[in-house]
């Protein structure tokens, strides 16, 4: 479970239906005295292209990770407190055929602690094709999203599934099921939406100093995953624009070192923690 969870969770990182985006997340310590804060700033820019409503998307994330250890390791944790994640997107999107919209993203992106600049082995390639078809004009209004997303990270030489599908079978509620994210919500007025969310994040960054470990193990990568279900609330300021919280606990997380081939070497994390998240977004969707 944890394994996929990585897999998918690596997978979906980055890959947003966000224009702009400006996000807190809070991990608080758990039992293995591990907490982390994620701040993330998000912003693509769609540029139509011609008359036939061609749009190349051009944009940039950026995610800062502060981890914190109460507990002491068999290591120096000193290269372990700060990591940074740089995207760079740059997309596509046209209409397929009468039925359906094609958008296709490339995203290099620089994963790293950054402690002696930028190297070669910080930087990671990233791709994602889907396609997408909606109706909200429907008596019920649905949207279907099918699509593979290739990410170096995850350590697989083959592209990974994407799939979503919403259904508004109600005027004051809606579902979305799919990977890496499937939702049940409630709409009690067009300015108000309460829901619960089941959802993979996690994040796979270079270390540019290795870590020596025992057993003569060696530490270049830290990774992330978890399975989180969280409660959620979003204010609609606009269609578009929402400030949104969600509060929750991860299902399954596990946090390890690894090493230049991917292998997990040493176990940081695999302890459930409370998860927080607050922000502000104008979406597509």
């Amino acid at each position: 479970m944890c394994l996929i969870g990585f897999f998918l969770a690596q997978m979906s990182f980055g890959q947003s239906t966000d224009i702009l985006r400006v996000e807190y997340l809070n991990i608080p310590e758990n039992d293995t005295g591990i907490k982390t804060q994620r701040y993330k700033f998000l912003f693509n820019l769609p540029i139509k292209l011609n008359e036939k409503k061609d749009y190349l998307v051009t944009g940039l994330e950026y995610n800062r990770f502060d981890v914190g250890y109460s507990q002491n390791f068999p290591f120096d944790q000193s290269e372990l407190n700060r990591f940074h994640v740089i995207d760079l997107n740059l997309g596509f999107i046209t209409k397929w055929n009468e039925n359906w919209n094609f958008v296709g993203i490339f995203t290099p992106r620089l994963a790293s602690n950054f402690t002696n600049g930028v190297q070669t082995s910080d930087l990671f390639l990233n791709a994602t094709a889907t396609l997408w078809k909606e109706n909200q004009q429907a008596s019920k209004p649905f949207r279907i999203v099918l699509g593979l997303s290739y990410n170096s990270t995850t350590g697989l030489p083959i592209p990974l599934p994407l799939i979503s599908y919403y259904r508004r079978f109600h005027p004051k509620w809606s579902y979305t099921l799919g990977i890496p994210r499937s939702r049940f919500e409630y709409h009690p007025s067009p300015k108000h939406t309460f829901g619960f969310t089941l959802l993979l994040d996690g994040y796979f960054i270079n270390i540019q100093n290795d870590i020596a470990l025992p057993d003569n193990q060696i530490g270049s990568r830290i990774s992330l995953s978890a399975l989180v279900g969280a409660f959620g609330y979003q204010y609609h300021l606009s269609k578009r624009a929402s400030l949104f919280a969600l509060v929750g606990r991860s299902i399954e997380q596990i946090g390890e070192l690894r090493n230049d081939d991917r292998s997990a070497v040493f176990l940081l994390n695999e302890e459930a923690n409370l998860y927080i998240r607050t922000g502000f977004k104008i979406s597509i969707f």
